[in-house]
């Protein structure tokens, strides 16, 4: 069966109905308590590149069902009023299409940063080691 609409088309689509910031806009707002980054990319990548500081990891597959209260995975830092959700992948076209996809679901507060995890890093914008994510998250139990 031919691909009547392919990855790039689904992307420019998205694109054009969601925000969208540069690294330097999301950076200036690392430390701003209203935003919430969002890492959406495989486990396996944050452990192979790092992350950005700050951000909670929800791989891509589970996040409508982490987003959504109903849902038995529901994750309550989604649920957080007042918050704008940033998301990020590698390229920023998995975060494009998740970004649309909340927006369906009727979220208005969420946005994706262009480029993607790799502009972060070519910007030289700060990184965090996997381990330093996972040390944050989930703080050994004293």
């Amino acid at each position: 069966m031919p691909i009547t609409k392919g990855f790039r088309q689904l992307v420019d689509e998205a694109s054009a109905q969601i925000t969208t910031y540069s690294v330097q806009d999301v950076r200036q707002r690392l430390a701003d308590p209203r935003v919430q980054i969002v890492d959406i990319r495989d486990v396996r990548e944050l452990e192979r590149e790092g992350t950005v500081p700050g951000c909670v990891n929800a791989p891509r597959g589970m996040l409508e069902f982490w987003v959504d209260p109903a849902s038995p995975y529901y994750k309550p830092v989604f649920g957080e009023e007042g918050k704008e959700y940033i998301l990020f992948c590698g390229a920023g076209w998995r975060s494009a299409l998740a970004t649309k996809a909340l927006k369906d679901m009727g979220m208005t507060n969420v946005a994706h940063i262009d480029g993607g995890f790799g502009e972060w890093v070519r910007q030289g914008a700060p990184v965090e080691s996997y381990e330093a994510h996972r040390a944050r998250r989930h703080p050994p139990k004293a």
